[in-house]
């Protein structure tokens, strides 16, 4: 697929790998993305951000700009992880004038062949896609968790697609700048999750997905655990990072008013001539109602703070 010059997509195409410890497979695997996409953007060009690799990544990459001298090679000093090598992909190709973002992962398993499909279905009206990888070339274990980890993101976020966490997606430069401050910690596995919740058009298409050519996976078990805390974090942020007092004020007053009926009830129970100072319920009827308060009391410092910030954020007349 080739772009029109009068279309909203013709313009530059930028491919961001982010690469830790995989020169073996950049030599295979830069050479066949420059192949798919030349003939869908003759402009369009990789960037590949190396997070702080230990193997000869770095000469690979200077004999790789020999053979394709559009080819990009940002370096990372040190290890930071997936979402800030993409964070700073994502910088460097707005700084640069892309307008349309290809992400990628390094070790070959996304077919560049699909770039045009993608492309194409972002072409259709779409502010992101994601490739998804319906036929998974990977071990049993990781595939189980993940089809888990995409049906607990499904349920919890009301997002829609089947593959949240596949790393071949492709964007708006615009997706791809609002997308980026939320790129800490692990929050790439959440990039179709954030993009839905922020109002942006999100879909999903079928892709072909591949073993891994050299090396072994990057990822254990454990990513599954913090990818779920992630997620409770995103979803916490997208629906009361503007007003915390709703969740922090809702949870104190529901815990206060449980210990006052606690109290209450209690309360009868002296009248009628039972004893009740040395029953634990009345322990948890006071801890309930002190800490629904405290709840309640920083839910209401959150709400200053956000509007210290908005006010502090907007420019005087």
């Amino acid at each position: 697929m080739g772009f029109d010059a009068d279309s909203d997509l013709a313009k530059q195409i930028c491919v961001v790998i982010p690469a830790f410890n995989e020169a073996e497979n950049l030599t295979e695997v830069i050479p066949e993305i420059m192949r798919n996409l030349e003939p869908v953007d003759p402009g369009g060009y990789v960037l590949v951000v190396d997070d702080g690799s230990t193997d000869d990544t770095r000469r690979v990459m200077a004999d790789l700009r020999l053979a394709y001298p559009s080819l990009r090679h940002e370096r990372l000093n040190r290890n930071s992880g997936k979402a800030v090598a993409l964070q700073r992909g994502f910088d460097v190709a707005l700084e640069d004038g892309a307008t349309v973002i290809i992400m990628m992962d390094a070790d070959g398993q996304d077919d560049p062949a699909e770039i045009a499909t993608l492309v194409q279905k972002l072409d259709s009206g779409f502010d992101l896609v994601t490739g998804s990888r319906i036929n998974r070339q990977d071990r049993f274990i990781k595939r189980t968790t993940s089809r888990l980890f995409n049906r607990v993101t499904k349920v919890l976020s009301g997002a829609p697609g089947q593959d949240f966490n596949s790393g071949f997606k492709v964007m708006t430069a615009a997706t791809a700048k609002d997308l980026s401050s939320m790129l800490y910690g692990e929050m790439h596995r959440y990039i179709t999750v954030i993009a839905f919740w922020m109002g942006y058009r999100i879909s999903d298409v079928p892709v072909n997905h591949r073993e891994r050519m050299h090396g072994s996976t990057k990822y254990g078990l454990n990513r599954f655990w913090r990818g779920f805390m992630d997620l409770l974090t995103v979803r916490f942020l997208m629906s009361y990072q503007q007003r915390p007092s709703h969740l922090f004020g809702g949870i104190g007053l529901a815990s206060s008013f449980l210990g006052s009926l606690i109290l209450v009830y209690l309360l009868i129970e002296k009248i009628g001539g039972e004893a009740v100072g040395n029953r634990p319920m009345l322990t948890a009827a006071v801890l309930l109602i002190v800490v629904g308060l405290q709840l309640f009391l920083f839910g209401l410092l959150a709400e200053i703070i956000v509007y210290s910030r908005q006010r502090g954020s907007t420019p005087e007349r």
